[in-house]
């Protein structure tokens, strides 16, 4: 009884079209981000900060990235982790060629650069898709590994392809303890969120999902197929490659090329299926269930065993996480394929509709 709209009336366009219209979401969004910049800032300890929370939300961002092409328009890619090097690539050489370079502006330079290639590599979308699609995305990943580890420009001549960063400032203030990392990381997954979800929901989010649907029948109605495919790729890349970005300056601080191999790709591709196809809710479920569930269990197994006196390796529990993990992966697509998020929404209406039948 407690989720209903009844009685919250509209009385203008621009509070019908709000994000949240519904005032319990309304609360309970403020109530997270309060949550999320407060009270888990002063909770947590480093080891959490580092292992979990920030990978946790540079994977939401690049997932929600992600999902702009493949949930909202319907492109499959395997060329993420690509989109994610050229974007960490591209604002370290912003970063160090540029004397006095602010970090923010080199994170967004980053991610221009992760935009040109993912249209570079979008435009195969314009002939083939499906499977075919998958394949030409996924040569973007064979080529930023050849092109980050043989030019040395753009590892500023490092011959292993080995870079690092340090010394990072945000308006004056340092980003280098586990809170201040996080904060950042926090702010830009929250603004970025914002602007995704304003995106699709506008026209540009109608014309990706209408050519998901059925391309055909997009451009019968006027829509541009080209424009809808390649500016869904540009948005994406635009996504992942700041959250690349941010993996290597924030995360990382000194990486290599193999940080972001095609394993990442794949990574990022089983958040989105299993987060949710289409939901910008689903990025962020999907990102804590592939960050957060391999940590869980390396810490449950020994505990599990240890309670029947059974020693096991670390080798072992690497191998059950693996074998768990891809178990999970397999009952979610069987049992419900539309993701976290449709279990999110499918209990939110029950909400609405509780105590009556449904």
């Amino acid at each position: 009884m407690f989720y209903r709209e009844n009685g919250q009336f509209k009385t203008s366009y621009a509070a019908d079209q709000q994000i949240f219209p519904i005032r319990q979401d309304r609360y309970a969004i403020g109530l997270l981000l309060v949550l999320a910049f407060v009270v888990v800032p002063l909770t947590a300890s480093d080891y959490t900060f580092r292992a979990i929370l920030v990978p946790f939300l540079v994977m939401a961002l690049a997932a929600l990235g992600v999902n702009v092409l493949v949930g909202y328009c319907g492109q499959i890619s395997l060329g993420s982790g690509a989109f994610m090097a050229v974007g960490a690539y591209g604002a370290y050489n912003f970063f160090v060629r540029i004397p006095n370079m602010p970090l923010v502006p080199a994170l967004l330079l980053g991610g221009l650069c992760a935009t040109v290639f993912g249209i570079l590599f979008g435009l195969p979308s314009l002939r083939v898709k499906g499977l075919y699609l998958a394949v030409a995305t996924l040569a973007a990943q064979f080529f930023s590994d050849w092109m980050f580890l043989r030019i040395q420009w753009f590892t500023n001549d490092s011959p292993s392809g080995s870079v690092s960063v340090s010394g990072l400032q945000v308006f004056g203030l340092p980003i280098d303890s586990a809170q201040s990392k996080y904060w950042f990381c926090l702010s830009i997954l929250v603004v970025m969120a914002l602007l995704a979800k304003n995106l699709v929901r506008g026209a540009i989010g109608r014309e990706w999902m209408a050519i998901r649907d059925m391309d055909v029948a997009a451009a019968v109605i006027g829509i541009r197929p080209m424009y809808a495919k390649l500016s869904a790729f540009a948005v994406s890349s635009f996504i992942i490659g700041v959250a690349g970005a941010l993996w290597a300056f924030v995360h990382l601080g000194a990486w290599e090329p193999a940080a972001f191999s095609v394993d990442v790709s794949f990574r990022l591709l089983f958040m989105v299926i299993i987060g949710g196809l289409g939901s910008i809710m689903g990025a962020f479920f999907g990102a804590a269930f592939i960050v957060v569930l391999p940590i869980l269990l390396n810490q449950f197994l020994p505990w599990l065993f240890g309670l029947f006196d059974v020693e096991i390796s670390t080798a072992a529990v690497s191998h059950a996480e693996l074998m768990i993990f891809g178990g999970l992966i397999v009952w979610f697509l069987i049992v419900e394929p539309h993701g976290l998020a449709k279990l999110w929404s499918t209990a939110k209406q029950k909400l609405r509709v509780w105590p009556f039948p449904y």
